[in-house]
């Protein structure tokens, strides 16, 4: 079971870094949905971390990591403007996929989100 977690309420420019458990042998996924809105690809990385992909939203902005001695992905937020406000959540899937990273039917194991919130 995937594990979600490190969210919470700041202010625009500030930082945030989450977490997603259990992940270690799987390529994963971040997404997010703010209301009202479609869920969006974030960021993802390979099983092995030799390779990551961003939304063009965030690049330069966030970066994706793992640790599999720890079993768990990270997502490094930085000047987090308001737009980023949503409920983000990590998926996992195969190594190997025909699938795009970018979509969300690469990933066929979903944690719970958690909740990020950006103020102006």
């Amino acid at each position: 079971q995937l594990q979600a977690s490190g969210g919470g309420l700041v202010q625009a420019g500030a930082s945030l870094r989450l977490s997603c458990t259990d992940s270690d042998r799987y390529s994963v996924g971040w997404f997010r949905q703010a209301p009202g809105k479609e869920r969006e690809f974030v960021a993802a990385i390979r099983w092995d971390g030799r390779g990551t992909y961003y939304a063009d939203s965030v690049k330069g902005r966030f970066t994706i990591s793992r640790d599999n001695a720890k079993n768990t992905v990270y997502l490094q937020m930085n000047n987090l403007k308001p737009e980023d406000t949503a409920v983000y959540y990590c998926a996992a899937g195969p190594k190997n996929s025909g699938e795009s990273y970018y979509t969300g039917s690469r990933y066929n194991v979903w944690g719970q989100g958690t909740q990020v919130t950006v103020s102006s």
